[in-house]
């Protein structure tokens, strides 16, 4: 199962549960502390200190939890913001995108059955 909208998929279910050996449980638990953290707001926070090595590592950490989670678009924003900021390329427009499609994955993670 996965959840998206139209072409977009946020969280692929069938995925994660695999990773988790199929407990369910153990899965909601998981998406409820990603939903609890603040992993946006370290990596604005870093990206407005100018700290490129903070602001990377941050992205990375988003990235690597997303993927662990299979939040398949925020995996992938944070994976593009992380490599625009570790090239010194503006990253305002990758850092809009992931925001959206971050507001959008937390509100999607209540489909979750």
């Amino acid at each position: 199962m996965a959840i998206n909208d139209s072409d977009t998929v946020y969280i692929d279910v069938d995925d994660a549960l695999k990773r988790v050996g199929g407990n369910r449980a153990l899965y909601k638990k998981l998406l409820g502390r990603f939903v609890d953290g603040n992993y946006f707001e370290l990596i604005e926070n870093a990206i407005k200190s100018g700290s490129k090595e903070d602001s990377a590592r941050q992205a990375h950490t988003l990235k690597g939890v997303s993927a662990n989670l299979s939040l398949e678009r925020v995996r992938a924003l944070s994976l593009a913001l992380e490599e625009k900021i570790k090239s010194g390329e503006d990253c305002s427009g990758s850092l809009a995108d992931l925001k959206e499609a971050y507001g959008a994955t937390l509100q999607k993670i209540a489909e979750v059955e």
